[in-house]
């Protein structure tokens, strides 16, 4: 079907959007940048249903221009695409159309997202404190233009949403933007309070979140968790298991500049699930269970399918200290580890999985902790 967008664009190249400090008191303009938007022959021509505004990052730390030029160039043959891309010390890129469905979500949330915003990722603090104004400022007025509720991630399903959110809701692998948010000092709680409310045009909350009173520090039930977990080598064996994470040899599973097809994990308490993605059939569904001898239910992955990508969470047992899953791996393609995934996003950059799709896994390490011990 040949996809058009039916949106009559606005003539001039700079147009404003406005955030309120209340729904009717005094508001903040930024300029948006249409130099990158999609023509009325590009993009799709469904129209969305209002109930979501989506928050995204990018994943990758380069200018929003940069992204917004890709997402021009690249927006049939990737089929991926935004409403906005913002970065650049504060500024807003227009790619899609408003009110007219965008590909950054999935089908449910393009459906139902009048607008998706990409936040661009920096190292620079004070590049990121104008990046994260704007961004709040446009979630907000984006949501309160279409009718959306501006609470971040609630039960309901209507709201400002993180792709984190559709991901645990509706379908996907994506945890963004916490992971990026979080490498700046915002949290999920601070985020959704600046949503919430917005920042006036001084860059100052409206409504400052009120400093709690301290509470008694609880004693930490901290355990001890051990992971063990083995790949199959594609074509021979399963290899011996590895506990937890070393050096040498015997710190990681897998065997360097190998191919491997399936993959087990077990933890002595709590509890974890994992799934990997092959070349051949992409992420195949979770697994909870570990038993090399039940390759239906008890490993993950296709004997003879090559696993590029490997995704886990783990559960912590009620009423000890909170731990998660750290893993890395390597690839055949590539020296060194790739960067270090955390199971609840708290890890920039590397969060949605472990591996490089389309390069075989050759080595995979895990470890079950309040930290990351890489």
């Amino acid at each position: 079907m040949t996809k058009l967008n039916k949106l009559k664009w606005v003539v001039a190249i700079a147009a404003a959007f406005f955030v309120g400090v209340t729904f009717a008191s005094k508001v903040s303009a930024a300029t948006v940048n249409n130099d990158y938007a999609l023509s009325s022959s590009e993009g799709s021509s469904l129209k969305t249903s209002n109930n979501v505004v989506i928050a995204h990052a990018t994943a990758v730390y380069a200018p929003a221009k940069n992204v917004a030029t890709y997402e021009k160039r690249t927006w049939y043959s990737n089929g991926a695409y935004v409403q906005y891309v913002v970065g650049d010390g504060g500024k807003i890129y227009r790619v899609g159309a408003e009110g007219y469905q965008s590909w950054g979500a999935g089908s449910w949330a393009n459906a139902n997202a009048p607008v998706q915003i990409e936040l661009a990722q920096t190292y620079s603090s004070s590049e990121f404190k104008q990046d994260y104004i704007t961004y709040v400022n446009l979630l907000r007025s984006s949501a309160i233009k279409y009718g959306i509720p501006t609470d971040v991630d609630s039960s309901a399903w209507r709201g400002v949403k993180s792709h984190l959110w559709i991901t645990n809701n509706v379908w996907g692998d994506h945890t963004d933007p916490y992971g990026y948010l979080a490498s700046h000092g915002i949290t999920k709680a601070q985020f959704a309070h600046d949503v919430q409310y917005g920042f006036s045009s001084s860059g100052n909350d409206v409504n400052p979140t009120p400093k709690p009173t301290p509470k008694p520090v609880n004693p930490t039930n901290k355990k001890a968790v051990h992971v063990t977990y083995a790949l199959h080598q594609k074509g021979k064996k399963w290899l011996n298991p590895v506990k937890d994470f070393g050096s040498g040899s015997n710190g990681f599973a897998g065997v360097p500049n190998s191919v491997h097809d399936m993959l087990y994990i077990k933890v002595n308490r709590g509890s974890i699930k994992y799934r990997v993605h092959t070349k051949n059939d992409g992420w195949l569904p979770w697994v909870h269970k570990a038993n090399k001898k039940d390759t239906v239910n008890g490993v993950a992955g296709i004997k003879g399918h090559t696993i590029d990508g490997v995704q886990m969470y783990y559960t912590t047992s009620s009423g000890e200290t909170y731990q998660q899953a750290y893993y890395r791996s390597q690839t055949t393609q590539r020296a060194n580890y790739l960067g270090t995934c955390a199971d609840n996003g708290t890890v920039s950059g590397y969060d949605n999985f472990a591996g490089m799709l389309g390069e075989p896994l050759d080595r995979l390490q895990i470890h079950i902790n309040d930290s990351s011990k890489y």
